[in-house]
């Protein structure tokens, strides 16, 4: 009996997930159709394909992407148009190889991960796990890689018109593609540089680091994002009305990554108008760097996830979300592990009377005058 039960419950929840699939399809499909044919909606359907894989598995998701990438296609001529552009079929074309490429890299993960959770319980000792996820992400490597290469190179082959005239209109699309695809690049970078400091610890090439260089670049690297932001950006010395070099012993590289990390943070957490603030201090024993944003501040809560992997914090003010881009939740655990390599210690708090400090200190550089 209750054997009949829970197949009843899965049925359902399986009709319920399938009903939810085909709504999502019908919605999609009316606002491609009923938009000009130069406006590609295609991308929408990966959200769909990548459903279908988590539930269904691979028969379905194979179902789904060829529903897809007729829906998408059959978008040129239907409605019927007097004219089609060889660049509007070449958007298409795209469109369509990012939602194959989307349903073969869900699937070979979902079948990655269900072959390291079976092979997770036959392990014996903690050093074949480890190769088991190394194996593993160099496998996701290459396939996550590869294709977003390619995709980019595509799109600047469009926007230098190699395959014929593109518009004005057309261009700005392309270019959100191409910013779109070059920010999961990114994304997966930080992503394996994260695992690989997990797995293999953090490799450091220590020299002499001057911290107030770095944060001149950083300032200089975000002035232009803050700007479009309408947020002011700004680099002082504390109680110091000079610029005084701030020597520790690092990486520059990785610290370097560190101080946009944290600047990026304060800035997508900031609102229109409001002010982000490097502070550089000397203590006795060490270097001190404060990142100041006048934004809404941190919930109670947070502190304690703020720099796990993935936490993604909000910054509510009044019930009104006041971030300004959402984060992939990498770059404080980032942080974290390389300021903690450091033998730094990593901090945040609430400013008086509003918004945020997130700050790290390192081991002053000795006989350094």
């Amino acid at each position: 009996m209750e054997y009949l039960k829970n197949k009843f419950i899965n049925n359902n929840l399986q009709f319920s997930k399938a009903l939810l699939v085909i709504t999502i399809f019908i919605v999609l499909g009316v606002v491609e159709y009923s938009t000009p044919t130069e406006y590609v909606f295609g991308y929408l359907y990966s959200g769909v394909i990548l459903l279908v894989n988590f539930w269904f598995g691979g028969i379905a998701t194979t179902s789904a992407i060829f529903i897809a990438v007729c829906l998408t296609m059959l978008n040129v001529w239907i409605p019927e148009s007097e004219l089609i552009r060889a660049s509007t079929i070449a958007n298409r074309v795209i469109a369509v190889m990012a939602l194959i490429v989307t349903g073969f890299l869900s699937e070979q993960l979902r079948k990655s991960q269900k072959a390291i959770t079976l092979t997770q319980t036959q392990l014996e000792t903690q050093s074949q796990l480890v190769r088991l996820r190394e194996d593993f992400a160099s496998t996701l490597t290459h396939d996550l890689k590869t294709p977003l290469l390619g995709a980019i190179e595509t799109i600047k082959a469009l926007q230098q018109e190699k395959f014929g005239a593109v518009l004005p209109t057309q261009q700005q699309v392309l270019a959100t593609m191409a910013r779109s695809h070059e920010t999961s690049l990114d994304l997966l970078e930080t992503l394996l540089d994260v695992y690989r400091n997990d797995t293999e610890g953090l490799k450091l090439n220590l020299e002499a680091v001057d911290l107030s260089i770095l944060a001149e670049a950083a300032t200089a690297t975000l002035i232009e994002l803050a700007a479009n932001r309408r947020i002011h950006l700004s680099l002082n010395y504390g109680n110091s009305d000079w610029k005084r070099s701030l020597w520790v012993y690092g990486d520059t590289l990785q610290l370097q990554r560190v101080f946009n990390n944290l600047l990026i943070n304060a800035i997508n957490h900031s609102r229109r108008g409001d002010h982000v603030e490097i502070v550089l201090e000397t203590q006795t024993s060490y270097q001190i760097v404060k990142i100041l944003d006048t934004g809404a501040g941190i919930q109670p809560e947070q502190f304690s996830q703020l720099f796990e992997r993935f936490y993604q914090g909000t910054s509510d003010h009044g019930g009104i979300s006041q971030r300004q881009a959402k984060g992939s939740g990498l770059g404080l655990y980032l942080s974290r592990q390389i300021i903690e390599a450091h033998n730094g210690i990593i901090w945040a708090e609430n400013r008086v009377p509003n918004g945020a400090i997130f700050g790290f200190k390192l081991p002053v550089l000795p006989f350094q005058s």
